[in-house]
């Protein structure tokens, strides 16, 4: 039987199931008589918990590098504390409690601990890594199976409800072949970043959880959203014909790697790539990214389980930098807030997140953190041609403030002896007010990012991982096109440039608007680079110009699409 939900990123999987499913660990308080086999089933769950860290430990270490793999050491040392198993011990001794109960109180009573030490971030990072740990042996302890993405060693499909950023970038695309969630849009960020990954990927499956069982059999495609659960081998046969030509496309589009993105008409712009680490670059170059356009440093902090230190950032972001001679890298500040968390970092409860304290207003809230992070990029900036992206701006005084911050930081470290290069600054623009001042933000700015994902959400007041207003993320409506126009003009004016670091640059539909009203950059997922090259390439920039001043006057975004499918099949 065929399904079908949201397409997010392109291509064709046939794998076994793999469901991911959160899991609540709770313990019930049971009087036991033979302490000693409950304790020695408790060594037993310790040392199988211990053995499982050591594989991910081990793994970490060759994707992401010694100091990310060193936290698990970490987590290893908290399973072998013997002054917990002996709290653990003596609490079973004198109470008569079963193991589990008395190792969830006695870990809870330090986490309870080193969350109370408000002045000693230390101290609470290790109450993360307590919890962590804590639920790893208990469900060992309790039999009770715990989805972890760095445990997968086979091909797979995975199967969630959701899967958080920190989720999906642990995703190892050696055995990950795709996945399908049960919530979620084509900007949601776990979809993101299956695109980064170039893995196929599907969301908006409603019960799929439920619907499909381990290791069961599913075909995704995720050029058109269908999906099938245990198929037919005809209908396997039939699917493995379309992933070969898939990948064939793929292969001819390669012959565009050293091409530039130019129009027929000579009109010249620049495809880059959005980045979620230092990991993606090979994929980056494959792809013949003209740039960096956006390196998402929030998923170096959310793939680790302590704050990153500046050694390990500017490690991290000299690796980019290096990896792109004489192309410039887009490297944003921590953009933490809404639904991307830390699980080390204590944020107040608010009303409405996406409203609220994130990004750089996080940033200048939490201002050691903030200049660690610029100390690190302004370090790197010597091996490249850096550019820093201030996100969520919405006012003057903010990106002033912030560019103080990284001045104070800059004299510091010449203070130190320690060489700095030429580097730019700039802003993403994504908030609505930012449009009507962007005259008097370029005066500030070395160049402009376009947002997309958020400037839309937030200028039709509808969150974009919302089911129920998915409707109205509409980025041909003429009021965003509208605003594109204004940002790139106002840029123009200033003499700086504009680039579009959203998904709808990779919107093919939206390449011949973007392009008609000047913007200078596009900026994706490094698998859609090569094919919005060649749709660039069979364009006429001044055909271009003529339909998108055309459709800024249209009253909605149903008549710009109609107008675009229009154009289409004139050829």
């Amino acid at each position: 039987m065929e399904n079908k939900a949201i397409p997010a990123s392109e291509g064709i999987s046939i794998a076994k199931v793999f469901k991911f499913e959160t899991v609540e660990i709770k313990t019930e308080k049971t009087v036991i008589k033979n302490v000693e086999e409950a304790l020695s089933d408790l060594k037993k769950a310790m040392q199988t918990a211990v053995e499982e860290v050591i594989v991910i430990r081990d793994h970490t270490q060759k994707t992401m590098g010694v100091e990310s793999a060193a936290i698990f050491d970490a987590h290893i040392q908290i399973i072998e504390d013997p002054e917990i198993f002996n709290e653990v011990k003596t609490t079973m001794e004198s109470e008569s409690y079963n193991a589990a109960y008395a190792y969830d109180i006695v870990t809870k009573k330090y986490i309870s601990l080193f969350e109370s030490m408000e002045d000693n971030a230390y101290m609470q990072e290790r109450a993360a890594d307590v919890k962590d740990v804590s639920k790893r042996v208990l469900a060992k302890l309790l039999d009770i199976d715990l989805p972890n993405p760095l445990s997968i060693n086979s091909d797979v499909i995975v199967v969630a409800h959701d899967l958080t950023p920190s989720d999906t970038a642990q995703l190892n695309k050696q055995y990950v072949k795709g996945f399908i969630t049960e919530i979620g849009g084509k900007t949601s960020h776990s979809a993101i970043m299956a695109r980064m990954l170039e893995i196929p990927a599907i969301v908006g499956a409603k019960k799929i959880v439920s619907q499909v069982n381990q290791d069961d059999l599913m075909v995704l495609d995720g050029l058109t959203g269908v999906y099938f659960i245990n198929p037919k081998p005809a209908l396997c046969e039939e699917y493995k014909e379309k992933q070969t030509e898939f990948l064939k496309e793929k292969q001819r589009l390669k012959t565009l790697v050293n091409e530039k993105s130019i129009t027929k008409d000579k009109h010249q712009v620049e495809i880059a790539a959005n980045i979620g680490s230092d990991e993606d670059i090979d994929s980056v170059l494959q792809n013949g990214a003209e740039g960096v356009g956006l390196y998402r440093t929030e998923f170096l902090y959310m793939n680790s389980s302590s704050m990153p230190s500046e050694t390990v950032q500017f490690e991290a972001y000299k690796k980019v930098l290096e990896s792109m001679p004489n192309q410039k890298v887009i490297i944003r500040t921590l953009d933490i807030g809404g639904d991307k968390k830390l699980d080390y970092l204590e944020m107040n409860e608010e009303m409405n997140p996406f409203l609220g304290c994130r990004a750089v207003r996080l940033c200048m809230e939490e201002i050691e953190i903030f200049k660690t992070q610029l100390r690190a990029l302004l370090k790197a900036s010597y091996y490249g041609d850096l550019h820093i992206m201030f996100p969520m701006i919405a006012t003057v005084d903010e990106l002033i403030e912030a560019k103080k911050v990284l001045k104070n930081c800059e004299k510091e470290l010449i203070e130190e002896n320690t060489p700095i290069g030429d580097y730019k600054v700039g802003i993403m623009i994504e908030i609505p007010s930012t449009i009507f001042i962007a005259k008097h933000l370029a005066a500030h700015c070395d160049f402009f990012s376009i947002g997309t994902n958020d400037l839309i959400q937030y200028t039709f007041a509808a969150d974009r991982m919302n089911e129920t207003v998915a409707y109205l993320y509409q980025p041909f409506h003429p009021s965003i096109l509208n605003m594109i126009k204004m940002v790139i003009d106002a840029a123009h004016e200033a003499g700086i440039w504009t680039g579009m670091c959203g998904e709808m640059a990779q919107e093919y539909k939206a390449l011949p608007i973007l392009l008609g009203l000047g913007l200078d950059e596009f900026s994706m997922s490094p698998s859609s680079i090569l094919k919005s090259r060649e749709a660039i390439r069979s364009m006429d920039f001044k055909k271009a110009q003529t339909l998108a001043l055309e459709v800024l006057s249209y009253k909605d975004e149903a008549e710009v699409l109609k107008r675009l499918e229009e154009e289409e099949n004139n050829g």
